[in-house]
């Protein structure tokens, strides 16, 4: 499923109904859990199995309860007893990876939506609007222990599958530097390597962790967009090899010494290109700034100017690429962009196409 599916259906499933996702670490099952959250503005709580026991699940004996009360209690973590007072997007993280003990109370936890009880025998239960979503790591790397295929049935199950252009989407919006998401757009590939086909213990590259190279590029002050066309500083390259292995960190680290500024869509917009320097620009670039050109559209209100200025720069172009710009601006669905782009491209890009026809008789 791709990341786009999941979030209309996630978020609009019933609180009772527990989600599971499947899918390779450093996917961001994550991440997709917080979105659920904030999508109800609800505590995220993330329960991580694998490195739990039994007793961090189900409780421990409560001895001086059981006394006074002679009836056998458990003292119940507070993550637990945080998600039955009150409402909480729930993940029970790396539920396949985790003890069988703490499987099993995982297990009672979607099934019941109950653990334990009070000194009074009453079940301690989940708050009614309280979401639970688990998380399994797929993949011949893990060691994991096999989920029973009856408990299947009682999730949505949700196999997560990101692809480039997630990445990128996602990227955008968490201020993951251009020229980084740049590497990414032109060498897809590169997101994310299966360990099952490379050597045990090879460092693979993942959507997670070209978020830490982020991060930590950022901390040491060598972002990409400051050093492009640059020698790489000194640990650039150790940097990325520890967090995505030899091949990306190699390729990322040419692409950001050898990277030509790219033409952004305000260049376009604002009218800073020249018809004879649009002329000299490849198709390859061309195809990245229609790309930028088309996200601008998405959240921007364009003034009569700048459309003026994208006119200009799509009737410089080719046909076919004309064509391109026009669909990527179509399918921003910006209703006001697009009203003022009809009026001043349309005849033309109808033309483009007309003639595209012609030549494929």
């Amino acid at each position: 499923m791709d990341i786009a599916t999941f979030k209309i259906v996630a978020p609009n499933l019933p609180s009772h109904i527990a989600i599971l996702m499947r899918g390779p670490t450093g996917v961001g099952k994550s991440h997709l859990a917080r979105q659920v959250a904030e999508a109800h503005n609800l505590p995220f709580i993330d329960v991580r199995g694998s490195t739990m026991s039994e007793g961090d699940v189900g409780g421990y004996p409560d001895i001086e309860g059981m006394k006074e009360s002679g009836v056998m209690t458990f003292c119940m973590p507070s993550w637990f007893m945080r998600a039955c007072s009150e409402p909480v997007v729930l993940m029970l993280d790396e539920l396949n990876r985790s003890l069988p003990g703490v499987q099993q109370s995982f297990f009672q936890l979607v099934l019941d939506r109950e653990l334990g009880n009070d000194k009074n025998g009453v079940p301690y239960r989940l708050h009614p609007e309280t979401r639970v979503i688990a998380a399994v790591n797929h993949g011949s790397e893990y060691d994991v222990n096999e989920m029973d295929p009856a408990l299947l049935r009682r999730f949505w199950v949700s196999d997560i599958v990101p692809t480039a252009a997630d990445w990128i989407d996602w990227a955008k919006d968490n201020d993951i530097d251009p020229i980084l998401v740049d590497f990414i757009r032109q060498n897809p590939a590169h997101l994310r390597v299966d360990p099952s086909t490379v050597e045990p213990g090879t460092v693979c590259p993942n959507p997670a962790s070209w978020h830490r190279v982020n991060e930590c590029l950022s901390h040491m002050n060598m972002l990409p967009a400051d050093m492009a066309g640059k020698p790489n500083p000194e640990g650039m390259y150790a940097l990325a090899l520890g967090l995505v292995g030899t091949e990306a960190a190699i390729a990322f680290c040419a692409f950001v010494k050898d990277y030509e500024i790219q033409i952004s869509a305000e260049d376009v917009l604002d009218g800073k290109l020249k018809k004879a320097d649009i002329k000299k620009v490849e198709n390859s670039m061309l195809n990245n700034v229609i790309e930028k050109i088309g996200d601008h559209a998405k959240d921007n209100a364009w003034t009569q100017k700048q459309c003026k200025n994208v006119d200009t720069f799509a009737r410089t172009i080719s046909g076919e690429m004309m064509v391109i710009l026009w669909n990527k601006i179509s399918a921003s669905g910006n209703i006001a962009n697009i009203q003022k782009m009809h009026k001043l491209l349309g005849q033309e890009v109808v033309k483009a196409v007309q003639a595209s026809r012609n030549l494929d008789k």
